[in-house]
């Protein structure tokens, strides 16, 4: 396809290759949807999930702690299998890894709704991580090869990755309407507890992968380096090398930053919303149902944050510059959020969960276009992979525990209540990354302006 910037698929018509693109890009976005739809479903369904299966009080230390380990706990089993996934991607070819990953997410998704006990549930939701890690790098560096030219690739990138925040919003809707319609669902484990159902609904994304999986090309790239027998062996180590080095620590200190300001902040709001005078008045359906409105609202913000990072990245070639943009405004959130909002009521949550979802989402699909950008082919899914599942996924997510573990703490707050305590922490937390995040920013490399990184 000529001025397309789509790489040719040998053996396969023009009319062909147009198909395969379009079903390539929206393959990608629904993984990218749902990605974003398995992570946000936990901060959803904890409570009344960890209600059923401890029965500990919500506002007891066994609670905090279960809160704790179901956040960081498959974030450390994502973070390591996702690097390896990672190498994989590299070594095996992106597609296969891909259907695969989103295989392993939907499956065991399913497979947890039926969870007779914490344990069954913690073991089953690292499954999941670990595909929706390995999945998101598989898919960020298909995209990137497949479409090679820089100003087209950049344009794909955002466009799909801004389809996660539709997960974000799927998520939001799907748990209100099974909150609102869980009795006269079917029964699951004897019950119709609303947790369950939304972890069954985790398996949709694996049906039409595998409807399209025959009609997807591999890498022409990454097959054709194959083939002609220049495809080199990645090493973890090479990321170390003078020559990547300041890509690789730079990168993953600011994703950890990135997702630090998510888990130990934003993904807080669902813990802190039941806490208000306003919503503690409320029935316990409405309750769950104001929380997903929350939650909600904080999609569409990320949503938009994904949709001005689309426009903007096109437009402001220096990277740097581009994700200051959302990192200041940030620095500006965090506060006003966390600190001040919520002796404001629902309403300010509301306005405030909105503005940091915009934020801290836009770095999301920052990262998703500069890493590819910054490794050679056989090193690309290693590159990737080890700056969000080490930095991200590993680092980043252990700050829901660092936020549950100084919220929990008795040393300080004498006379606060536990919302309250939540609040501060997140505040004081999702500040301080921004403010570390916008400092490495003065060290992060300039890729080049038109074209990847050559071997």
């Amino acid at each position: 396809m000529r001025g397309s910037g789509f790489t040719s698929i040998p053996g396969v018509s023009g009319f062909s290759r147009t198909r395969q693109r379009w079903l390539i890009v929206v393959v990608a976005a629904i993984g990218f949807a749902f990605d974003t739809y398995e992570l946000l479903m936990v901060p959803l369904i904890v409570r009344p999930a960890l209600i059923d299966l401890t029965h500990a009080p919500p506002d007891s230390a066994e609670f905090g702690r279960w809160v704790g380990i179901m956040f960081y706990v498959p974030a450390i089993a994502g973070g390591i299998f996702g690097l390896l996934g990672g190498y994989l991607t590299d070594r095996l070819g992106r597609r296969r890894v891909l259907v695969w990953s989103i295989v392993v997410y939907g499956v065991s998704a399913l497979a947890s709704a039926y969870a007779s006990s914490v344990g069954v549930w913690l073991a089953l939701r690292c499954a999941t991580f670990v595909g929706v890690c390995v999945e998101f790098v598989a898919a960020v560096a298909w995209l990137a090869e497949l479409f090679p030219e820089p100003r087209e690739r950049e344009r794909v990138l955002a466009a799909t990755q801004a389809c996660a925040s539709l997960g974000g919003l799927m998520v939001s809707a799907v748990y209100y309407a099974i909150v609102t319609y869980a009795d006269s669902l079917p029964a699951v484990h004897g019950g119709h507890e609303p947790w369950r159902y939304m972890l069954i609904s985790g398996l949709l994304p694996a049906v039409p992968l595998m409807l399209a999986r025959p009609f997807l090309p591999e890498s022409p790239v990454w097959n054709e380096q194959r083939r002609a027998g220049v495809l080199r062996r990645p090493r973890l180590g090479e990321l170390f090398d003078p020559r990547f080095r300041r890509t690789t620590i730079v990168t993953t200190v600011m994703v950890a930053c990135g997702y630090a300001a998510s888990f130990g902040a934003n993904l807080q709001v669902p813990r802190i919303v039941p806490g208000l005078a306003e919503v503690q008045t409320m029935s316990r359906t409405v309750r769950e149902q104001t929380v997903g409105t929350v939650q909600l609202l904080q999609e569409i913000g990320g949503l938009t944050g994904r949709v001005a990072l689309a426009l903007l990245v096109v437009r402001i070639a220096r990277r740097r510059q581009l994700v200051r943009i959302f990192l200041l405004l940030g620095v500006v959130v965090m506060p006003f959020m966390f600190f001040v909002a919520p002796g404001r009521g629902l309403h300010a949550i509301e306005w405030g969960v909105f503005a940091a979802g915009f934020a801290t989402v836009a770095q999301f699909s920052f990262w998703g276009n500069y890493l590819p950008r910054m490794y050679p082919t056989y090193l690309r899914g290693t590159g990737e992979s080890f700056a969000a599942n080490i930095g991200g996924r590993m680092i980043g997510t252990s700050f829901a525990w660092v936020t549950t573990t100084i919220a929990a703490a008795t040393w300080w707050g004498k006379g606060l209540s536990v919302t309250t305590k939540w609040a501060y922490a997140a505040a004081a937390i999702g500040t301080a990354v921004y403010l570390v995040g916008f400092l490495f920013t003065f060290a992060l490399p300039e890729p080049g302006l038109t074209k990847t990184v050559e071997e």
